[in-house]
């Protein structure tokens, strides 16, 4: 099955989420956390940095129950992230990759 590219609404979404799990962490630390989810560390890292925007839910509903956190609030903080008007860098960083 081939996966469809994500849009930059889901790419930024998923930045987001990844800001508010980060937050919800706090200091402690990422191994204890994401073995409380029954996750690995990897996958809390790259769901917070954003290279994992669209973890499945049941790994979400395991971080929020470990980091006390409602899904609903999640749900509606993540759905209200407008889509991204500045796609700038990201073309240039394309541009400047190809040059090398």
């Amino acid at each position: 099955m081939v996966r469809n590219p994500l849009t930059p609404l889901e790419r930024e979404r998923g930045r987001h989420l990844g800001r508010l799990l980060r937050e919800a962490r706090g200091n402690r630390p990422m191994p204890e956390i994401a073995a409380a989810a029954g996750i690995s560390a990897e996958t809390l890292r790259k769901i917070e940095t954003g290279r994992a925007p669209t973890p499945a839910f049941a790994t979400i509903a395991a971080l929020a129950t470990v980091l006390d956190l409602s899904l609903d609030v999640l749900a509606a903080s993540v759905a209200a992230v407008a889509e991204p008007t500045d796609v700038g860098p990201s073309v240039t960083r394309v541009a400047v990759d190809r040059a090398a």
